[in-house]
């Protein structure tokens, strides 16, 4: 393949690239506040589970208890991760305030 090949038809430029990825995005509706509440519905889920085979286990019920374990670290790793993304977003927000204009 020729450099002048490339040139023209331009597929390795990354804003094209970029674009295009965007425009892809835009159709298929998915946003940012879409994602978010996805990923807070998604920690919400792992609560309820970790919460209910810790329930199981206190009941006797017959329940390993590697799964109760492994279920409330990964309740306990997903919350966390969201309120980091929580603090990042409000230091963003509060050093966007200070921006002189």
């Amino acid at each position: 393949m020729l450099v002048s090949d490339l040139i023209q038809s331009r597929q390795f430029d990354p804003l094209q690239q970029q674009k295009s990825k965007l425009d892809t995005k835009q159709l298929s509706g998915e946003s940012f506040a879409d994602t978010l509440k996805e990923f807070v519905g998604d920690v919400n889920t792992s609560q309820k589970e970790a919460g209910e085979a810790a329930e199981k286990m206190i009941k006797g019920e017959p329940v390993d208890i590697h799964d109760v374990m492994i279920a409330a670290e990964k309740s306990k790793t997903s919350f966390q991760l969201l309120m980091e993304l929580r603090n990042k977003a409000l230091d963003m927000y509060r050093e966007a305030i200070r921006v002189q204009v």
